[in-house]
């Protein structure tokens, strides 16, 4: 689903280049379920941008979905992400104007796909909103926002989910919510999941945890989770 190979971003900062990350090779496969972690400044968020195709490497090579993103153009590399990914953010990005509905219905109308309207009903309800339909963003409290968020990210049927810390704007009550709902969809739909968090306990959750360290990646090894399970059989 995800391949990269040697991937390095370098910017010019004060008039030198600053490598931000650095020969980055990675395989995620189909349904599989990673979290990029490390400190601010790791990293992270640039190799989530490179790994979706919203920004280009300095070098190496970046395929999604069998597309080689590195070789493509904006607006070639748009066409993929309308084809196989969905985003959920830190801050939602909400359309304010739209209500609930209307923002989750977009993505599949986007698509062309039929049925928008019960399509993204069913969804709003699975994330338990379904009393909120109508209700617009600023109507919305932050953990009911971030369901609406997941209920559009989900709703075009990605092949793979990008989530930029998609609790870290919640309290711990609500983040537990968003997870146990992010990871419900994604088992239930068998999207593949790449995540960035601060959140060790999201972390844990995800098969694989890579971890950044000044843009290079220092393990990438099975959570704990995983490996408790595979110890009971």
């Amino acid at each position: 689903m995800l391949r990269t190979k040697e991937l390095t971003k370098t910017v010019n900062s004060q008039g030198q280049g600053l490598t931000i990350l650095s020969d980055v090779s990675l395989t995620v496969n189909e349904q599989d379920t990673v979290a990029i972690v490390g400190v601010s400044g790791s990293g992270k968020s640039t190799l989530l941008s490179l790994l979706a195709g919203l920004d280009l490497p300095t070098s190496g090579e970046v395929h999604l979905a069998e597309e080689p993103l590195h070789q493509l153009d904006e607006d070639q590399r748009a066409a993929v992400r309308s084809q196989h990914v969905g985003f959920v953010f830190q801050s939602f990005h909400l359309l304010p104007g739209l209500s609930a509905l209307e923002n989750v219905m977009l993505p599949i109308e986007l698509k062309e796909q039929k049925r928008a309207k019960e399509r993204a009903t069913e969804l709003l309800e699975k994330v338990g909103l379904k009393e909120r339909l109508q209700h617009y963003p600023n109507q919305l409290s932050g953990g009911e926002q971030q369901r609406v968020a997941i209920a559009r990210a989900f709703a075009s049927e990605p092949k793979i989910l990008f989530a930029d810390e998609p609790t870290g704007n919640l309290d711990s009550e609500n983040g537990d919510k968003i997870s146990d709902l992010l990871f419900d969809l994604n088992k239930q739909l068998g999207t593949t999941l790449v995540l960035v968090t601060h959140d060790n306990r999201l972390a844990e959750r995800c098969q694989r945890i890579v971890r950044l360290e000044g843009g290079k990646v220092v393990a990438d090894e099975a959570s704990k989770a995983v490996l408790d399970k595979t110890a009971e059989l």
